[in-house]
């Protein structure tokens, strides 16, 4: 990877990572729904911008019933899971249970691929990542704050699943941007009615400047802009260094969460972090060894 590689990976892994800032900010004003749609509203819009100066082609009739899975699986569900969570966890303890979505890809490729089998070094990484989901919630009562680290976890599935269902975008030739700017619009269109229903926005006192700016902060940087960085390192360095952010956003959001916030991850935290990122370590070496 050259160094313009690193840095490109390095401010993903901050739009990702501010993400669950951007939430926690949000939610101060903000009930969830209403972060969720303005969230992929918002990057709609800046996308289908940037489909048009860039006269990219729209995507097909054809592939609109596939967008509009995407968009439930990669964001109506996981973005509404981590701000519901969020109520209850800081973003930093999210933003470690986020990183088991690769675990829990190597376990839905298995299930639904031909070519993506489960081996024993991948279930071994599995093994560990999942050993440290549990040390994260030893001791936890069945309260509020498990529920949502088991929102979180549902979130990941739901990534995960979204990671083997658009493979048929590429085997269809639909452009990575047209694929980004469909998923959102089909998950706008599919929060909206939910939206209207539960949160009647015509009812929601005006909020602050600060949940508001966090909104548009989760749209236009951590939604689109990191969407086309995203395609852009995926061009540049392939598919086995894009990976590499799943070990950063955790570190990131952390970080972020600390200066902003004053938030901490306890003990038992770090020691369920250093397992899920040694359980990945394993699974993407044996996978760049393979390649």
């Amino acid at each position: 990877m050259r160094g313009t590689d690193w840095i490109m990976l390095w401010t993903l892994s901050l739009l990702w990572g501010g993400s669950f800032l951007f939430v926690e900010l949000a939610l101060a004003g903000l009930p969830p729904l209403t972060i969720v749609w303005g969230r992929v509203a918002l990057a709609a819009v800046i996308l289908w911008g940037v489909m048009r100066i860039t006269g990219s082609v729209v995507p097909p009739r054809r592939v609109w019933p596939a967008l509009l899975v995407m968009g439930c699986l990669n964001n109506a569900v996981p973005f509404t899971l981590f701000v519901l969570a969020q109520g209850q966890i800081t973003g930093a303890l999210a933003s470690v249970l986020n990183a088991t979505t690769p675990l829990f890809t190597v376990l839905v490729a298995h299930i639904a691929t031909a070519d993506e089998r489960l081996t024993a070094v991948k279930a071994a990484g599995v093994g560990l990542g999942f050993g440290g989901v549990l040390a994260m919630m030893a001791g936890e009562r069945l309260d509020g704050a498990v529920l949502a680290m088991a929102a979180c976890l549902g979130a990941a599935v739901s990534y995960a699943v979204a990671s083997v269902w658009g493979r048929r975008f590429r085997q269809a030739g639909l452009a990575p941007l047209a694929t980004a700017c469909g998923q959102v619009t089909a998950s706008t269109l599919l929060i909206t009615p939910l939206w209207l229903w539960v949160d009647q926005p015509w009812r929601i006192a005006v909020p602050g400047a600060g949940p508001v700016l966090a909104v548009v902060g989760l749209a236009a940087l951590s939604t689109a802009l990191a969407y086309l960085l995203y395609f852009r390192i995926l061009a540049s360095a392939g598919s086995t260094a894009i990976s590499l952010v799943t070990f950063l956003i955790p570190l990131s959001a952390a970080a972020m969460g600390w200066a902003a916030l004053g938030e901490r991850l306890e003990l038992r935290h770090l020691v369920g972090l250093a397992l899920i990122l040694a359980g990945l370590a394993l699974i993407k070496w044996r996978r760049a060894a393979a390649a």
